[in-house]
């Protein structure tokens, strides 16, 4: 762990040359969010992107080849959840692997009788709660590219490692004060078994059914809701899409109508 000066000094040092023309040009075209945001919060954004690439291990799986401009993209797409906030709130965050595709995962099972089932399981992206994110780069930059459609690989799992920074794995990140607990639990709570109740009866969901599966499943697909159709979010989920803009002090749906 690099102490609190030598880090400054490393990110100063890091920080005093212009951000590459090479990143810039992959992230316009792969993080879509990113034409929306302030000069401001571009500046922002591309000082995190390159501490976060740079301070995290960057693992190439199933035969990837791994960029620069590729490690940018996803960089980006994980510091919009930052933006006003620290990027040391990734500070859990080792390392990303990174494979091409979809993966095949092993999985081990507990049925009643108390028997351990174990398998393979495809899958697109994980986070582990000692500091791993998992990612597929096909699904990666697909969500970058398609910003409104309420779903985004890179957020989902970075999300959870916010929610993880407690080393609590309960849909709650570290919020700022802590009389902000109460509101978070009674809030968020009513929303996920609003969308559970909706989804074991049939019902019509705003957000992805995948939320209903807990809590934490709920906190990582709610925000990319946020994020990817936050002004859906604002009209049908007002309770839902307020404590988030609190938590994270953004306001996507007033981006986005603001968007030429």
């Amino acid at each position: 762990m690099l102490l609190p000066w030598t880090k400054k000094q490393r990110r100063k040092k890091l920080l005093s040359t212009p951000f590459p023309d090479t990143l810039r040009l992959a992230v316009e075209r792969d993080a879509a969010f990113y034409r929306g945001l302030a000069p401001r919060e571009r500046s922002k954004l591309e000082e995190d992107l390159r501490i976060l690439a740079a301070e995290t291990s960057w693992e190439a799986c199933g035969g990837l080849t791994l960029t620069a401009p590729m490690k940018a993209v996803i960089a980006a797409q994980a510091c919009l959840l930052v933006l006003n906030r620290s990027i040391d709130e990734f500070s859990n965050v080792r390392s990303v692997l990174v494979y091409p595709e979809a993966y095949i995962a092993p999985t081990r099972k507990l049925d009643r009788l108390g028997m351990v089932m174990e398998g393979e399981q495809a899958r697109s992206g994980e986070a582990w709660s000692r500091g791993t994110v998992v990612l597929s780069w096909a699904d990666a930059e697909q969500g970058g590219r398609f910003g409104s459609d309420g779903r985004n690989l890179v957020l989902h799992e970075f999300a959870h490692q916010l929610d993880m920074a407690d080393r609590v794995v309960d849909g709650t990140p570290i919020l700022d004060r802590k009389e902000d607990y109460a509101r978070w639990k009674f809030i968020m709570t009513a929303e996920f078994q609003r969308l559970r109740s909706l989804v074991e009866s049939g019902g019509e969901t705003v957000l992805d059914p995948y939320g209903a599966t807990d809590e934490a499943e709920f906190f990582a697909v709610a925000t990319e809701f946020f994020f990817e159709r936050p002004t859906l979010m604002r009209t049908r989920r007002p309770a839902l899409y307020d404590l988030l803009l609190g938590y994270y002090r953004q306001d996507p749906a007033e981006r986005e109508r603001a968007a030429p």
